[in-house]
């Protein structure tokens, strides 16, 4: 099965994209290859970047490399998170390839197979999403889509890990809609915009699909998540062993957050692995990590120097 996956970024995040990415390679079916697409800023080269490289080292995907002009240069930005964010609403047009394609951001790390996701049917809906665990039920999630019109309480979902059904979203001339909404001041920009347009009309995911920071803060902080429905109680073991983990707060990257060791032994295992890089943060970090507990510090360890072995 050949899967299509778009990704959106610019240069400041060619080096997580390419751990992300590898994580996707790693994990794949023998019988599963994916025909990757990266959007990127039309002013920013990236056939000069690592990424490049994917192809060399796996295998099993196809990189191809799609330019985004000035489209959303004056759209709205907020706490940091820039233009390519809405280059996923394009998606419908600039690769018109595929009826049904997967997006991801690239702060996240895959830990399975995606066949069973993409055999979904999507037949009379728009998009198939996780709910954003955060949003609904955190005190500021819930008094901004209480304040803000077209959301709904409850229903709100995470774009950071998407399918959409391209053709639907093309037919219904949603993409030229996306640019309407894209000019107003939405405070979670592309996610707000998908859930005004889309947002009752759309297939909910497991959970598995999207594990956010905020998923595993709920699921470590009692039962209100199981009792909110957002994930099952039998759901809970294999979401956590295999689910893709979105590390949509802190990045594992530059500072501490929750499984950012997992991250760190995917970065090890990858062909990008840069040993200098590597010890340089947990040189900065050693203060930190003092502080962690007995059993985490020996997690680490473990993960970082018994199972973080490259895999090419």
């Amino acid at each position: 099965m050949t899967i299509p996956i778009v990704f959106a970024f610019d240069k400041n995040l060619v080096m997580p994209a390419c751990v992300c990415i590898s994580s996707l390679l790693m994990n794949a079916k023998k019988d599963t290859s994916y025909d990757i697409f990266i959007l990127h800023p039309a002013n920013q080269s990236m056939t000069q970047t690592d990424l490049v490289k994917l192809p060399e080292y796996y295998d099993n995907c196809k990189l191809t490399f799609r330019p985004v002009g000035n489209e959303f240069d004056n759209a709205f930005e907020i706490r940091g998170i820039t233009t390519p964010a809405y280059y996923r609403l394009l998606i419908p047009e600039i690769i018109p390839e595929y009826d049904k394609i997967i997006y991801s951001d690239v702060d996240v790390i895959f830990r399975r197979d995606l066949s069973d996701l993409y055999s979904i049917d999507l037949t009379g809906v728009y998009m198939a999403a996780t709910y954003d665990v955060g949003m609904n039920l955190g005190k500021d999630g819930v008094a901004h889509i209480n304040s803000t019109k077209g959301l709904v309480l409850g229903k709100y979902i995470q774009s950071g890990f998407i399918m959409l059904n391209s053709s639907k979203l093309k037919n219904d001339g949603l993409v030229i809609r996306f640019k309407e909404e894209a000019k107003k001041q939405y405070k979670f920009q592309d996610q707000d915009i998908l859930n005004v347009v889309c947002g009752k009309n759309l297939k909910v995911l497991p959970a598995e699909y999207n594990m956010t920071d905020y998923t595993f803060y709920y699921l470590n902080s009692g039962d209100e998540l199981i009792k909110s429905g957002y994930v099952k109680e039998e759901e809970i073991s294999e979401a956590k062993q295999y689910g893709t983990l979105h590390f949509n707060g802190h990045k594992p990257w530059k500072s501490y957050s929750i499984n950012f060791d997992i991250w760190w032994e995917y970065y090890r295992k990858s062909p990008f692995f840069d040993e200098k890089f590597y010890f340089d943060f947990f040189y900065r970090k050693i203060n930190d990590y003092d502080l962690l507990p007995l059993w985490k510090r020996v997690k680490i360890l473990l993960r970082y120097f018994v199972y973080g072995r490259r895999i090419v």
